[in-house]
């Protein structure tokens, strides 16, 4: 699954919104596979975040909350799912 969280401002700091996401994410029980900043447009960067996440927990509402939480977050979605076979 993805997160593609939006800063509030260009000027916002994204290592430190990374950082505490990763801490909402792991403390939740999924386990970080990558992460990477994506350009938005004039200035504006996002972090995307993908996680291994065990769908027996049910849907990421309370999840994408929690994230949106994080100081410096103006917004939280789920941009890509998909299923571990195996």
């Amino acid at each position: 699954m993805t997160f593609k969280i939006m800063p509030e401002a260009p000027d916002s700091d994204l290592t430190m919104i990374a950082a505490k996401a990763k801490e909402v994410l792991t403390d939740f029980g999924a386990k970080i596979a990558k992460e990477e900043i994506e350009p938005v447009a004039f200035g504006l960067k996002a972090v995307r975040i993908m996680v291994i996440y065990d769908e027996k927990k049910g849907g990421t509402d309370a999840l994408e909350a929690d994230l949106a939480k994080v100081a410096q977050v103006h917004g939280v979605e789920v941009v890509d799912v998909r299923r571990a076979i195996g």
